[in-house]
């Protein structure tokens, strides 16, 4: 027995894939609409002279203050050694103290500075969240671009899957992990599995989603956005055919014969 229904392919995930700085010039884009990726693969360059040069302004920062701190510790352990003998004054005690623990958070102050600076040269390399395919593509060589603008959108894992849409009299009828038979557009077939279905019934015309996972082979002929038909299989019975002229119509029913032993 099977059902059939209509449905939409659609990618089982799309993710999209941003600017994560802002106001820097797009100088390279190495990855096209259909191009397969890997996770951690770079797809675009941004320029990074003003991050580099704000990096060496940093790296000088932090080494004035490692600096400054170390002056700062030599002055505080030799407070140290002199305060029981009552050679400085208890205000030149505390204040060589103080500037020690001030020089010490400045010193953790430029590092964390430098932390930024170096993840923003990191943020210069846009690079793909996990494996899949470009399914589209709005950067371009030149642009100049505002945080967050959206660059790439990938097809994660290369998965795709089919969602019909079924009147709740026959949604529930259906389970996951059930067989499914999508029909292509040139008349092929691809087998898939019922994943999940939708946890709700759309109030307006009663019907639910049904998301059913396809293999990787559908790939070669269907594409996301397609309108197919599938076919919901719940099994099969045996059962006994005869031809359609061997029936008999009598009293407003069918019926008929078959043949004994003895050939009547």
């Amino acid at each position: 027995m099977r059902l059939s229904a209509n449905g939409t392919v659609a990618a089982w995930q799309e993710a999209s894939i941003g600017a994560e700085i802002g106001g820097l010039r797009l100088t390279e884009v190495r990855v096209n609409v259909g191009d397969q990726v890997k996770a951690g693969q770079v797809l675009a360059v941004f320029a990074n002279d003003n991050v580099l040069t704000e990096i060496n302004q940093a790296k000088a920062a932090l080494n004035e203050a490692r600096a400054v701190a170390s002056e700062a510790q030599a002055n505080a352990e030799r407070a140290r050694a002199l305060q029981p003998s009552g050679v400085i004054s208890a205000q030149q005690f505390n204040k060589d103290i103080t500037a020690e623990v001030t020089a010490k958070a400045r010193v953790e102050s430029a590092q964390a500075n430098l932390a930024v600076y170096e993840l923003r040269l990191h943020q210069t390399q846009v690079r793909a969240p996990d494996g899949g395919v470009i399914s589209s593509r709005t950067a371009s060589v030149g642009a100049v671009l505002g945080l967050g603008t959206e660059l790439f959108r990938i097809i994660r894992g290369n998965r795709l899957e089919w969602r019909a849409d079924l009147v709740s009299t026959e949604l529930f009828r259906i389970k996951p992990g059930q067989k499914v038979r999508i029909t292509d557009s040139s008349g092929g077939e691809v087998n898939g599995q019922v994943r999940m279905l939708a946890p709700t019934v759309d109030a307006q015309n009663r019907t639910g989603m049904v998301y059913v996972d396809l293999p990787a082979s559908a790939q070669s002929v269907l594409k996301p956005g397609m309108f197919v038909r599938g076919e919901f299989e719940f099994g099969s019975t045996p059962a006994m055919l005869v031809p359609q002229q061997s029936l008999v119509v009598r009293d407003g029913f069918q019926q008929g014969y078959a043949v004994g032993t003895d050939q009547r």
